[in-house]
């Protein structure tokens, strides 16, 4: 009898729990839908609407959407600026990521296979630029000595440096999980450090420089406060910068705004879409395995 209680109890509690689970469940999902899906949906739906209805900021359908409208209006303003901005943004993004893949993996697999004092200060060191954010106006009086203030070479070096930190973080916890004795039978078959790397460690990378590529890949496109710094004018103009077009002291687009906003947050949010899962898998096994 004592035994057929225990076990009506034990039923009935992970009942009880199952039921915690699955509501814990949908207050995680409605959150969610709240945080993404809602902002999402007002984006779209404010960019859909004339001038009038927009400046209500509401969630309510338009009466007649005017998107297609307001995408051609948000091109044609100041000669084409956004085509622009999208040239700029993508050149930028796509020469950091070059970059900040070749330098962080050697700097990764350097820090991770040498021991010692300096070894041991430059990981401090790094580690340090990932919670010490950048001061502008001594970065801006550096570029002007190098003649590099509103230019493309001071705008990416600037955004690798202030990628470095964090990309050799993951580059350093992967190339953990990668044995040693790698190195030491390339090295026993005559392969010099240059090789050993550019042949044999850099392919073995392709989780970690997936996760690298996309996560900086948005991070950079829709970085904000740095061209806004560094890279002023509007020649120079990134796409982030473009929302300035429709925003006055006195009054706001809100429908061109929103426009504007949907079509410079499409290509990172499809590009998110397709590799979110390689993002999870290179942040885990670098997390795991190192």
């Amino acid at each position: 009898m004592a035994q057929s209680l225990e076990a009506e109890q034990l039923k009935q509690g992970k009942q009880r729990k199952h039921v915690v689970q699955i509501l814990a469940e949908v207050i995680a999902v409605f959150i969610c839908i709240l945080v993404f899906i809602v902002p999402f949906y007002f984006i779209i739906v404010t960019a859909m609407k004339t001038g009038p209805e927009a400046a209500q900021l509401s969630l309510a359908w338009p009466a007649e959407s005017q998107l297609w409208q307001n995408i051609v209006e948000v091109f044609q303003v100041r000669n084409n600026m956004l085509v622009t901005a999208f040239i700029n943004s993508t050149i930028i993004t796509a020469v950091s990521i070059g970059i900040l893949v070749l330098i962080c993996s050697m700097a990764g697999f350097i820090l991770q296979r040498r021991k010692g004092k300096t070894i041991g200060l430059l990981t401090s060191a790094f580690l340090a630029g990932l919670m010490i954010p950048p001061a502008v106006v001594p970065t801006i009086w550096v570029l002007e000595q190098f003649h590099l203030f509103k230019t493309f070479p001071g705008i990416i070096l600037v955004m690798v440096a202030i990628s470095i930190p964090f990309c050799i973080v993951l580059y350093t916890g992967f190339i953990a999980s990668i044995p040693k004795e790698i190195d030491e039978a390339a090295i026993i078959d005559g392969c010099g450090s240059m090789k050993l790397f550019l042949t044999i460690i850099f392919p073995l990378l392709k989780p970690i420089h997936s996760t690298v590529i996309i996560l900086q890949s948005v991070q950079i496109f829709n970085d904000f406060v740095h061209p806004l710094y560094f890279f002023p004018g509007s020649e120079n103009a990134t796409v982030q910068l473009t929302l300035y077009n429709f925003m006055s002291m006195y009054s706001t687009d809100w429908n061109l705004l929103f426009a504007n906003i949907l079509l410079i947050t499409i290509p990172p949010f499809v590009l998110f879409l397709i590799f979110s899962e390689k993002i999870v898998a290179g942040m885990t096994a670098g997390a795991v395995k190192g």
